[in-house]
């Protein structure tokens, strides 16, 4: 399995807000419900918003206003393949490329296979995707104060995907209390699924903690492609559940 990038060793502490408790208290206090599903369409247009104005994107927009036509990665490899200088130079660009895993269509596919938790000293969690039918039901249960990290693997398949970019919300009680983002790369088809694991977290501790969170998880590429747009809950609870 390929190892995509090795995530660094340092500890992000913690998870979610540093003033989680006043905001659920404040939140609750003004009209809040616990388990409300929190996210809205205004929240992702905001977000969109702020992607829009960053400086470097809106240049490199400007760099390349006229793209030319596309090619499928096949179609490419296969151009000029009798001009030995030409194919030597796409070689050292491309690097190694599993052509069983390149198709005819121009756009990419990525398969988002599995994520899974793994915690020091427990069994990993591999959660298959989707992660379950019912909305309401938990995906998983981590433990106050426990260190994590979040681990997934993914297959790409018929073009490179450019940009690819992780991000994830986490709301409790209608609160957003987390919003990560972080770019993945650029990345070339093969049927070897490759591995990404994030820096390892902290959950919160303390009574205003614990609970249910509803999360939204999504991969998107620097088309503005989807490949995965999955809402989930899952718990935060005093002591790890006991095995069944």
């Amino acid at each position: 399995m390929s190892t995509a990038v090795g995530a660094a060793s340092t500890t992000k502490n913690v998870l979610f807000g540093a003033n989680l408790d006043e905001e659920i208290t404040n939140k609750v206090g003004n009209g809040g419900e616990p388990g409300q599903l929190p996210y809205s369409d205004d929240e992702e247009e905001i977000d969109e918003a702020e992607e829009e104005e960053d400086p470097k994107l809106e240049s490199d927009k400007e760099m390349d206003p006229h793209p030319g036509p596309q090619f499928s990665l096949k179609e490419h490899i296969d151009k000029d393949k009798d001009d030995e200088s030409l194919r030597k130079w796409k070689e050292q660009l491309l690097g190694s490329i599993d052509m069983s895993a390149v198709g005819e269509n121009k756009d990419p596919e990525v398969k988002i296979v599995s994520l899974t938790i793994t915690c020091p000293g427990r069994p990993d969690q591999i959660l298959p995707i989707p992660f379950t039918n019912d909305s309401k039901k938990s995906v998983f249960i981590l433990k106050e104060g426990t260190k994590f990290s979040l681990k997934f693997t993914f297959i790409v398949s018929n073009n490179l995907v450019s940009g690819l970019k992780y991000t994830n919300v986490v709301w409790k009680t209608g609160v957003r209390v987390d919003n990560i983002k972080k770019m993945l790369g650029t990345y070339s088809p093969q049927q070897e699924p490759y591995t990404y694991e994030l820096e390892e977290e902290t959950t919160p501790s303390g009574f205003f903690a614990r609970g249910t969170y509803s999360a939204r998880t999504k991969f998107v590429d620097d088309d503005k492609k989807c490949y995965l747009d999955a809402s989930y809950q899952f718990e935060i609870q005093k002591n790890w559940p006991t095995p069944h």
